[in-house]
């Protein structure tokens, strides 16, 4: 049997590979059981040559083995290809555990006879289904509010969450959990993608940009400067369809380099604001970076949060003004 565990983030592949690990030995001794290999590893002969061999030597005093190869990314052609080539076939009593970061689109993925896919969407729905399901996998009670908790508290930084689920585990056991059981544990608050905010100024939702505005600010991830420049990028973007040939999201995505699914949402936000509003928004956005070089203050850190005042007050007053000119007219 072959099992490949494929994502983006190394962090959250590794964390899953480990408990690959634990699953396939049971209650096997490692010493006897596992070996273990890193194709990021520097050695005289090709790993692939040694991973092989293993995967070909039948389990001794044991009734199974587990072949382990991280990073399988890191191999070359001749590699993948040889490795592939046994997956299909296998071994009796060999389970082949591998770890890619990066596409599924390689060859060892392809080869695999079981896939584990732990990339996670990008939506906030599927962070908060991502929670549950990594706390459901560790045998966790929380309470909705609970989850709702370190969902929002690490926002884009999934990665965070097998590492938490796994320590309350270690303090609490199955206990049921509550907020108070959690919230020291669960760290600083993580950063949210750009397009949660984005997303709240399409919808004309002034409370929840201010929201997320207010998360990028906290997460220490992206200063205000650095929202000012995503907001503009977004918006000079919009300006630049308005009045353009482009009709279609693929006209756009190419003459842009957006993803469809941007390309088609800045088509749609061109043909709905027209030249006025794009004006008054650009106006804003430049006024705001003016302010925040200077032109203004409202005060200096607040000493108890270590909050820029001035920073989050131009952010927010500058994100609200751009929802209420994004919200569809009725």
């Amino acid at each position: 049997m072959s099992v490949v565990v494929v994502g983006t983030d190394a962090t959250m592949v590794n964390d899953a590979l480990r408990n690959e690990v634990v699953a396939a030995l049971g209650d096997l001794d490692p010493a006897i059981a596992l070996e273990d290999f890193s194709a990021s590893e520097s050695s005289d002969e090709p790993l692939w040559v040694r991973v092989l061999e293993a995967l070909t030597t039948p389990p001794f005093l044991v009734d199974r083995r587990v072949v382990v190869l991280r990073d399988a990314q890191s191999l070359g052609a001749e590699g993948s290809e040889k490795i592939a080539a046994w997956m299909k076939e296998g071994s009796p009593g060999i389970v082949f555990l591998c770890a890619v970061v990066g596409a599924k689109s390689h060859k060892l993925v392809k080869a695999a006879s079981r896939v584990l896919d732990v990339n996670v969407g990008s939506g906030a729905k599927a962070r908060a289904a991502f929670v549950e399901s990594k706390f459901a996998e560790y045998g966790l009670g929380a309470d909705g509010a609970t989850l709702h908790l370190v969902t929002e508290r690490v926002g884009d930084d999934v990665a965070r969450v097998d590492s938490l689920a796994r320590l309350l585990r270690t303090v609490y056991g199955s206990a049921p959990l509550q907020r108070q059981h959690v919230d020291p544990y669960v760290g600083e608050a993580g950063t949210v993608p750009p397009w949660d905010l984005t997303d709240a100024l399409e919808r004309g939702d002034s409370a929840a940009a201010i929201t997320v505005a207010r998360r990028m600010l906290d997460s220490r991830d992206r200063g205000a400067l650095q929202i000012i420049f995503q907001v503009q990028r977004y918006v000079l973007n919009i300006a630049r369809v308005q009045g353009s040939p482009w009709r279609t999201p693929e006209e756009v995505a190419s003459a842009l380099s957006l993803n469809p699914v941007a390309a088609r949402k800045t088509l749609q936000m061109a043909d709905r604001l027209g030249p006025e509003r794009i004006a008054d928004a650009v106006h804003l956005i430049a006024q705001a970076d003016l302010d925040l070089k200077g032109a203004l203050t409202y005060g200096s850190r607040d000493l108890t949060t270590d909050v820029d005042v001035t920073e989050l007050t131009v952010i927010e007053v500058l994100v609200a003004r751009l929802a209420r000119l994004c919200a569809p007219r009725r």
